[in-house]
């Protein structure tokens, strides 16, 4: 079912789930099928009796129930050392960020003209003609004149204050923005809060934010964050689910289950290609089963052709140690799901900016940092033994989002982000139907 993040037993999830493979939607199969909660907000779409699941605007996984707003979050609260976790009126701090952002991005921007300004040439200091003219209207200011340093200091804070380059220079980037209009702008940033509102009010005295667009972590105390690194999300193939889970443990010397469309189209044919000793060099087992009980085969007695074309399947895992897809350490959230926080040992991949790299799971730049702000202390294997257990001593929450406008670090204002996955055009368009900003314009 999955790929670098596997580890999923295949006796817990339905053949379709197991066939739901694309993008977020394979999530969300994997979830019905586990019987994990999804929904929007506070409207859980699949609470016991309401029939088959069925996903709503904001595809949030939660993997325990009490950190669903409104989810029993009195339980978890005692678990975790946090507060009660009812909903308030304001929300939680992200929700409360993009609602003074909105007001502060309608006051900057709602009220300049909406003019459109055709394709063209990129416009710089000294460009003159309409659409130079155009574009000191659409940026509030007086229509005569050329592009002086007034305009390109228009152009500026417009750039940065939706996430462009702000080189001062309108070129298609920049016009494709203007283009859009304010209203578009506002309506992506409620399309964002939908997306807070899927968060409970009280997020916890310590908790982890991972953003996807971003393709950062953050860890948090008593509100504010205390430290961030680098991540590596995945795919738009194979999307990392928004999803809020509880981290219990740590296992250290973890195996790799290799998925099985991954043993399908490379190490099978490597295998025909190089021989038996293509697995021992990778320290590859084979295993009969998915099960705790399953047993070694000896790769001599596997039909590999038939393996490399789908025919048949078989599991094979990657033992702990150098090279090993999990690196050192992963962080526990579910096992239905097989979504980790884990090391890696593809360190170039932190340096790029595009850091949509992984089948689903969560790849951590600093996998010891981490490790010692959720034990406060660091922690380290007794042995060689793989699969070593160590608890948290309390659960904390992890929040898996998607936000594409969210608060600046500042405290002031809106950072705008790529949609990697596409996920913005759906909901902003359900929120176009209910009558939003946009839907007027």
């Amino acid at each position: 079912m999955q790929r670098v993040c596997a580890g999923l037993r295949r006796d817990w999830i339905s053949a379709p789930a197991i066939r739901a493979r694309r993008g977020i939607g394979r999530w969300l199969a994997v979830a019905a099928a586990g019987g994990l909660w999804m929904g929007a907000g506070t409207a859980l779409a699949s609470e016991p009796g309401a029939g088959t699941p069925q996903p709503q605007q904001i595809d949030m996984i939660y993997v325990d129930r009490e950190l669903a707003p409104g989810g029993g979050a009195g339980d978890a609260s005692a678990r975790a050392g946090r507060r009660d976790q009812t909903r308030t009126a304001e929300g939680n701090p992200l929700q409360q960020g993009l609602a003074q952002g909105l007001e502060e991005y309608r006051l900057a921007w709602g009220g300049l003209p909406h003019v459109d300004i055709p394709a063209g040439p990129a416009l710089r200091p000294g460009s003159t003609g309409p659409r130079v003219r155009l574009l000191r209207t659409r940026l509030g200011l007086s229509d005569e004149g050329s592009f002086d340093s007034e305009l390109a200091q228009a152009v500026r804070r417009f750039q940065a204050a939706h996430g462009l380059p702000d080189d001062g220079i309108a070129g298609a980037g920049t016009i494709q923005a203007l283009n859009r209009g304010a209203a578009y702008y506002e309506t992506l940033i409620q399309a964002n809060l939908e997306r807070a509102r899927a968060l409970p009010a009280q997020l916890g005295r310590r908790y982890i934010m991972v953003d996807v667009p971003a393709a950062t972590l953050w860890m948090y105390e008593d509100g504010r964050p205390v430290d961030s690194m680098r991540v590596v999300v995945g795919k738009p193939t194979h999307q990392t689910p928004m999803m809020a889970a509880f981290v219990r443990y740590a296992v250290l010397n973890p195996y790799w289950n290799v998925p099985t469309d991954l043993v399908r189209d490379r190490i099978a044919p490597n295998v025909l290609d190089q021989g038996l000793g293509y697995l021992r060099e990778r320290r590859y087992q084979l295993l009969d089963g998915w099960g705790q009980d399953a047993r070694e085969l000896d790769p001599s007695t596997v039909d590999w052709a038939s393996v490399a074309a789908g025919r048949e399947e078989i599991r094979v895992r990657q033992l702990p140690g150098n090279g090993n897809m999990m690196g050192e350490v992963k962080f526990m959230m579910s096992g239905e799901l097989g979504i980790y926080l884990h090391d890696t040992p593809d360190r170039n991949l932190f340096a790029q900016d595009d850091r949509r790299q992984s089948s689903g799971c969560v790849r951590l730049e600093d996998a010891q940092r981490l490790s010692r702000w959720l034990f406060e202390r660091g922690v380290a294997p007794s042995s060689s033994a793989p699969e070593q257990r160590v608890d948290l001593p309390e659960p904390v929450p992890v929040y898996i989002t998607y936000m594409t406008a969210a608060p600046s670090e500042q405290g002031t204002g809106i950072v705008f982000r790529q949609d990697v996955y596409g996920r913005d055009a759906p909901l902003m368009a359900q929120l176009a139907a209910r009558g939003t900003a946009y839907a007027a314009r």
